[in-house]
C-alpha cells in the first residue's frame, strides 16, 4: 500500500481496522474502459451472483470482450437471451455509440474534473450518476470518488461508523472527510467490510 494513502486512511481508527482486516484494495485504472462501463451497466439493480452470470453470457455472445462494434453489431435477441433487459441493451448500444463517437478514455478524460466526466457521461441515456461514479473508481482510476448514490456504501457506513442505524448523507460525508483524497479507496473498504 502507498505509503501516503495508507497513513491518511489510517488517521480513522475505524478505517485502521478495515485496512488491517482487509489488507490492500487497489484503486486501479481498468485495461480497456469501455469494457468496464458495459460491466456497471450490466450490474445495475443486480445481486452480484446475478449480474455475475448474465454478464459472462454477455461476453461468451460476444465472443469476447466487449467492443462499441461488437455491441452495435450484436442480434438484440441473442442479448436478452443473455438475460439482458430491452432496456440495457438499449443502455449498452448507447454507450456503444457514445465510445464509437468520443473519447471517454482515461487519456480522454485526463483532464476533467470528476463532476465534468459525470456530467458528459450522464449525457449518455442509460448512465446514471452511479455509473458514472464507478466509471470514475473502476474505469478512470479516479482516487476520491465517494458514491453516496451506492446502496451498499451507505448501508456499509452505517453499519461500520453507525452499529447500523440510519446515517444521512451529510453525515456520510463528514465521516469520508477523513480518508480525502483518497475516498475511492475509503470507499473500496467500505464495501469490503459489507460484503463479508
Amino acid at each position: 500500500m502507498d505509503d501516503r494513502i495508507a497513513a491518511t486512511l489510517r488517521e480513522d481508527p475505524t478505517m485502521a481496522t478495515l485496512v488491517d482486516r482487509h489488507g490492500w484494495l487497489p484503486v486501479e485504472p481498468a485495461a480497456d474502459e469501455f469494457a468496464r462501463l458495459c460491466t456497471s451497466i450490466v450490474n445495475q439493480q443486480l445481486s452480484t451472483a446475478s449480474a455475475a452470470a448474465i454478464h459472462e453470457r454477455f461476453l461468451s455472445f460476444l465472443g469476447g470482450d466487449p467492443t462499441p462494434d461488437r455491441v452495435l453489431a450484436a442480434d438484440e435477441s441473442s442479448l436478452r437471451e443473455a438475460g439482458l433487459s430491452g432496456t440495457k441493451v438499449d443502455y449498452l448500444r448507447n454507450a456503444a455509440a457514445a465510445f464509437r463517437d468520443g473519447d471517454f478514455t482515461r487519456s480522454g478524460l485526463a483532464d476533467a474534473s470528476d463532476d465534468a466526466v459525470v456530467e458528459a457521461l450522464t449525457e449518455i441515456r442509460g448512465v446514471g450518476e452511479w455509473t458514472a461514479r464507478m466509471y470514475l473508481i473502476f474505469a478512470l482510476g479516479r482516487e476520491d470518488v465517494l458514491p453516496l448514490g451506492d446502496l451498499a456504501v451507505r448501508k456499509g457506513l452505517e453499519r461500520v461508523y453507525n452499529d447500523g442505524d440510519d446515517l444521512s448523507r451529510a453525515e456520510m460525508r463528514d465521516i469520508a472527510e477523513a480518508w480525502r483524497p483518497y475516498r475511492s479507496y475509503g470507499t473500496r473498504y467500505v464495501w469490503a467490510e459489507y460484503e463479508s
